[in-house]
């Protein structure tokens, strides 16, 4: 009987974490709030990138690990 009352307990403490996550008709009502997104302008996202410069060389970005091509050596 007493290891019957060990396991109802562990088996109380273990669920009740679980009904924190549950609904309980109380709070959580983020889902029916609607956020009000700004408007995005085309024209002015256009004009900017159009602002950016274009890169003179292509970007490598594993141009650190590799050891520069020796001018000496010809590929075949």
């Amino acid at each position: 009987m007493k290891s019957f009352t060990v396991a109802a307990v562990v088996l109380a403490l273990i669920a009740t974490p679980t009904l924190a996550q549950g609904r309980r008709g109380g709070g959580g009502g983020d889902d029916k709030k609607t956020e009000k997104k700004p408007q995005i302008d085309e024209k002015a996202y256009k004009a900017a990138l159009d602002r950016i410069p274009e890169p003179k060389e292509k970007y490598d970005p594993w141009g650190v690990t590799k050891p520069a091509p020796d001018p000496a050596k010809k590929p075949k």
